[in-house]
């Protein structure tokens, strides 16, 4: 009979220093460098933005218009009325992306870079001076006044004789109220004269009456 073998137990010890590989040991080498250079999570891209202030202009580097206007200090949309706009100056560009966010200023109409504190002020016109008397024009005589064209007068010969022949009327009605009262006044002259007549003689005629009734009762007539 021939001899039995009984199979060779498991070394549980060997097998367990036995260390299964991890996922990124089993990567290839290649894989596992890509995955430390994967790119950052990227930011938001920079845009150059200039506006005059007063004396000065500014070029800012933000993200947005309206980071730009808020780091300028305004409510205002300076875009939309053509204040504010894009700055197109390489150099202008170049300063303000390298300080991002940060206001850069250098006085108007200065060619200097735009820095944190300018250094240069702002240029004021000179005020012209006054010109002396000697060499100012002499002063424009003033044009006389043209003379007023004198138009002939108007043919008045029918308002004249219209207002005569009024006047006349007027004239003639004023003769006539006269003669009117001359008339009234004679007129009541005699009047007076006839009623104080008629007074003196009625009297008269009364006393005759009573004088003869007088007469004839002493002669015994009742």
């Amino acid at each position: 009979m021939g001899c039995r073998h009984d199979p060779v137990p498991p070394d549980r010890d060997r097998d367990r220093d036995k260390v299964k590989p991890s996922r990124d040991d089993r990567l290839p080498r290649q894989a596992h460098m890509e995955l430390w250079d994967l790119p950052k999570t990227p930011t938001r891209k920079l845009k150059v933005f200039q506006a005059q202030f007063g004396f000065f202009d500014t070029v800012l580097a933000a993200p947005s218009q309206a980071e730009a206007l808020r780091a300028w200090g305004t409510h205002r949309n300076l875009f939309a009325t053509g204040t504010a706009k894009l700055a197109t100056d390489e150099a202008a560009i170049a300063a303000a992306l390298e300080h991002p966010g940060t206001l850069l200023r250098r006085a108007v109409g200065s060619n200097e870079p735009f820095a944190l504190e300018p250094t240069s002020l702002p240029k004021i016109p000179d005020t012209p001076k006054a010109t002396p008397a000697s060499t100012r024009p002499p002063p424009s005589k003033a044009k006389p006044k043209a003379e007023p064209v004198r138009r002939p007068p108007a043919d008045r010969s029918r308002l004249d004789a219209a207002e005569a022949a009024l006047g006349e009327l007027d004239d003639r009605r004023k003769r006539e109220e006269a003669d009117l009262r001359r008339q009234q006044e004679e007129l009541d002259a005699k009047r007076t004269a006839a009623q104080q007549s008629h007074v003196d003689a009625r009297k008269k005629a009364t006393a005759a009456v009573v004088a003869a009734r007088e007469a004839y009762r002493k002669a015994g007539n009742d």
